[in-house]
């Protein structure tokens, strides 16, 4: 039974890992720069970290069956870790807190299909 477990968490793992290049993919294409993948602090993890300009974006992806049900796969104390980690993320920034900031959510479907959702506001 553990021998399952374990292989059903690195499945995730790397199906999460691969939707995560794809999204990077999308983003590096428009000539944002990444800045960090998977960076943890402030209790928090943030996917992907981008720099549009002097914007810096938070990506958060999330994968499932369909998109819709990966939309569905925000819970408000996961929205909080993230806001936290932004602002530990941004507190190494020449302008601290005062930066200007975007919260993307990218939906990746099963079947490769995928969504980007810019300004998103983890609200709900």
């Amino acid at each position: 039974m553990s021998d399952r477990k374990s292989i059903r968490g690195l499945n995730a793992y790397l199906s999460g890992a691969a939707a995560e290049e794809c999204v990077e993919r999308l983003y590096v294409d428009k000539n944002f720069t990444l800045a960090a993948r998977r960076w943890r602090g402030g209790g928090g993890e943030l996917d992907l970290v981008f720099r549009d300009g002097a914007t810096v974006v938070f990506v958060e992806v999330k994968k499932a069956k369909s998109l819709d049900i990966a939309a569905t796969r925000i819970s408000s104390r996961q929205r909080q870790r993230i806001f936290n980690a932004a602002s530990a993320f941004v507190a190494g920034e020449p302008k601290g807190q005062l930066t200007e900031m975007r919260f993307d959510v990218a939906l990746v479907a099963a079947h490769g299909e995928s969504q980007i959702i810019e300004n998103a506001l983890f609200e709900g």
